[in-house]
């Protein structure tokens, strides 16, 4: 049976996170830099434990009164600081629980950034597997942050967005532009078929992009998130596609 893994970003605070968490095989867990504080994720995380979900890291620019979605210009040592002090709290928290910290998936203007340059991408990336080698990176598929993953040996789970457009070079259209955000949950549930049965996404200029992502992102913070990922679900497990945390490819030698 094909399998294919749905993931939300959760603690950021939209107040979806329960019904979420009885929907998706993974959870991106803010962690103290866009949104998220230290009750918050280890609620999350006890949640993760209890009904058997995936756990990740979802660390971004620290900058909670944009939500992490302006680039900010700062040197690269104090960005990576950022990034240090966010993954060592939900890490502290997690080993606290007794929940292990599968991988790590970067947020809004940070992946954004990571997904177009990769330079940037492999600093941000050495500096995380260094913290742990072990950990996965959530990463854009065909972007600059699967080369970056590969470049530094993470493993890598390949991703896809299922109410975000794509432009015809495989990134996402920035969310300024217009049709940014599909809010049409046919368009959506398509789409996600399409993704899980053919390895296709369809970009807003109508340019089909193949793609293997096996993990699709569902977001928390869209009007009805939480029917909507139901729905994509149903429409899924209609098909005879199950969804589960599918394993990370492995980093290569």
């Amino acid at each position: 049976m094909t399998s294919i893994d749905l993931n939300a970003d959760l603690g950021e605070g939209m107040g979806t996170d329960d019904d979420l968490l009885e929907i998706v095989s993974s959870a991106s867990i803010a962690c103290g830099g866009h949104a998220g504080d230290a009750p918050t994720i280890r609620r999350i995380l006890k949640l993760c434990k209890a009904r058997g979900v995936r756990a990740g890291a979802h660390p971004g620019y620290a900058d909670p009164k944009r939500f992490g979605r302006f680039r900010v210009v700062m040197p690269l040592d104090q960005l990576l600081g950022q990034i240090r002090s966010q993954l060592f709290l939900v890490r502290f928290i997690a080993d606290e629980v007794g929940v292990p910290l599968s991988y790590v998936k970067l947020h809004g203007a940070l992946a954004n950034q990571t997904a177009e340059e990769l330079a940037f991408a492999v600093g941000i990336f050495a500096t995380i597997q260094a913290m742990n080698a072990q950990m996965a990176v959530l990463a854009l598929d065909n972007s600059q942050q699967v080369r970056a993953a590969k470049a530094v040996g993470m493993p890598l789970i390949r991703e896809a967005y299922a109410d975000r457009a794509y432009t015809a070079d495989g990134l996402l259209v920035p969310r300024n532009q217009e049709g940014a955000v599909i809010h049409d949950s046919e368009a959506v549930i398509e789409r996600c078929l399409r993704l899980a049965k053919a390895g296709e996404i369809v970009a807003i200029d109508g340019t089909v992009l193949k793609s293997a992502a096996r993990s699709i992102c569902l977001h928390g913070d869209t009007p009805g998130a939480v029917d909507l990922a139901r729905d994509v679900r149903d429409a899924l497990e209609g098909e005879g596609i199950s969804i589960a945390a599918v394993p990370p490819e492995p980093a290569e030698e």
